[in-house]
């Protein structure tokens, strides 16, 4: 029994590292798509994120899903930032709350704070949060759904 619990805890501290290594990829992709966000890079963003998920958002129609999705809320948000005089958008993440690895999926709930200009004057949407699925495929971590709350 002393030599299976030594094995068992062994076993656990040989994991943690692999665990924490997939966090941070799991965060890379997700930080990926902020910064793409913050610089306005299309490219960058599409890269973070597979083709076909799920997005929930404050803004009308509110979902997209399917292929294509984050291509189609990135449109939406562009008309609704033009209507509501929205400009200089920039996201800032706090520490994860918890990323969630199991196999290869990942599930991250992120604090996060969003400020821009709106007809020229600052705003802040603070103590929001992201929550985030993910896919390990062949080329990495990929976002296959988010959904941003405002606090």
């Amino acid at each position: 029994m002393k030599k299976l619990l030594i094995t068992l805890a062994l076993a656990a501290l040989a994991a943690g590292p692999a665990v924490a290594s997939e966090e941070s990829a799991v965060m890379a992709a997700v930080n990926q798509f902020i910064n793409g966000f913050n610089q306005g890079d299309t490219k960058m963003i599409l890269a973070s994120s597979a083709f076909e998920m799920a997005i929930i958002d404050e803004f009308p129609p509110h979902m997209w899903q399917g292929p294509g999705a984050l291509q189609k809320w990135m449109d939406a948000f562009d008309a609704d930032a033009k209507l509501n005089g929205i400009t200089d958008g920039v996201v800032t993440l706090a520490a994860p709350r918890h990323v969630d690895v199991t196999g290869d999926r990942a599930y991250a709930v992120i604090p996060a704070d969003y400020v821009f200009k709106q007809h020229g004057k600052a705003m802040k949407e603070t103590a929001s949060t992201i929550t985030l699925a993910l896919q390990k495929g062949a080329t990495g971590w990929k976002i296959t759904g988010w959904a941003w709350a405002k606090n």
